[in-house]
């Protein structure tokens, strides 16, 4: 969320505080039952009674549950003791609690190393930092790999370039953004560089930049970083042997929009950037070759007037629907995506069933969204449909301690 204008980010030192109330117990989400394979019916003489046949025993091994990690914030009142683990029915949506990782400060953002054996999260705190936890040892347990400093304030989103030797990070407060490398073990090194947006001047509202997002362009020779506070977008060239940052082009929106969020269509020409201030998304052009972004013009999010905090873009893998988070409006937002990826159309809006939805996920098979609500405490399980693009909750709400994301493995 951004500053002067936004909802306060829940944080320490000089942060603002909101105060936040656990939300009631949730319950995990009903498990879907499945539909039985029928055997087929046995031959009949010509005289003999008709019979309906026996349903065939199901022979089919239930699906393993999977991780799901949940990021929170630990220095609010009611808030998490650390990272949450739980795991998921990957066809059901069912989630189950399996306790705390502590000793992680305001896990405010969560991602894992595309080798999936090490999960990172930020510490969103006025001296920010980025950890390194190692998953599941030859014991079972997850292990902390250590702290590094990000060289700012109140860092809220990380990415991990798809080489995985890079932890990009984007300190909110300081409006800057880092590089880590990332060792064998999949351990932190000292920071190899750190830039702070100067130019152009704060948006509207905005008394300073706010680096909100650092992600790898679909090419993987640019990163890209979104800036609520300047009302722009930085494309960097990331030297993949030095971890160094040069500035290629800058996108800007139209003034006050807030950028927060962009999200790549999976052709890789288009992006879609999520604007939190005034309630809008655009679709974007991409160059692989140049890192040069174009922001088309504003679209709505569909939930009608006023702001409502518009947080993440999530795309499925085939391309053919975004779905946008609205805190205001506690809602999802499902968008046709047509032309290859240039055009979104507006198709509804569904009720996320929580408060304040501040981060989305798709599962890895695609069939099931994740949204992190923090106001209410609780994690949305829903069922994609592949063909249509339609949501359908998955049952209740899981109850978790001031949750801001949420990753699905």
């Amino acid at each position: 969320m951004s500053g002067g204008t936004e909802p306060a980010r829940g944080m320490r030192g000089g942060w603002s505080r909101r105060r936040f109330v656990g939300a009631a117990a949730g319950t995990a989400a009903t498990a879907s039952v499945p539909v039985r394979a029928m055997a087929s019916a046995p031959v009949e003489s010509a005289d003999a009674p008709a019979r309906t046949p026996s349903p065939a025993p199901d022979t089919r091994r239930p699906a393993a549950p999977r991780p799901l990690f949940l990021g929170t914030y630990t220095s609010v009142e009611g808030g998490g003791a650390g990272i949450g683990l739980a795991a998921y029915d990957p066809v059901s949506g069912r989630v189950t609690g399996a306790g705390t990782l502590t000793g992680v400060s305001d896990p405010s953002y969560l991602a894992a190393h595309p080798d999936g054996r090490t999960l990172y999260a930020v510490n969103e705190r006025q001296d920010g930092g980025v950890t390194a936890i190692r998953l599941g040892g030859e014991d079972g347990r997850h292990r902390v790999l250590g702290t590094r400093s990000t060289g700012g304030s109140g860092p809220c989103h990380l990415s991990v370039h798809p080489s995985g030797r890079w932890l990009l990070s984007a300190n909110y407060g300081s409006g800057s953004v880092a590089v880590h490398p990332v060792d064998a073990s999949g351990a932190l090194g000292e920071r190899t560089d750190l830039v702070t947006h100067t130019s152009p001047a704060p948006g509207p509202g905005q008394q300073g930049p706010h680096a909100h997002q650092f992600l790898t362009g679909p090419d993987g020779g640019h990163v890209l970083a979104v800036d609520l506070g300047t009302d722009a977008v930085y494309t960097y060239r990331l030297d993949l042997a030095h971890g160094t940052l040069t500035e290629v082009s800058r996108a800007r929106t139209r003034p006050g929009a807030g950028p927060r969020h962009l999200t790549f269509h999976p052709g890789g020409r288009y992006a879609y950037l999520a604007d939190e201030v005034d309630n809008t998304v655009a679709v974007c052009g991409y160059s692989p070759a140049t890192g040069r972004l174009d922001i088309g013009e504003a679209q709505s999010t569909g939930t009608g007037e006023g702001t409502s905090y518009p947080a993440q873009f999530v795309v499925t893998a085939d391309g053919r629907y975004a779905y946008l988070a609205n805190r205001g409006d506690n809602s999802l937002t499902r968008y046709a995506v047509e032309a290859g990826g240039a055009r979104l159309r507006l198709l509804d809006t569904v009720p996320v069933a929580g408060d304040f939805p501040r981060h989305v996920a798709l599962s890895p098979s695609g069939n099931l969204l994740f949204a992190a609500n923090q106001r209410s405490s609780t994690v949305s399980v829903f069922h994609v449909d592949r063909a249509s693009g339609e949501l359908r909750l998955a049952g209740e709400p899981f109850a978790s301690p001031v949750v801001v994301c949420a990753l699905p493995l």
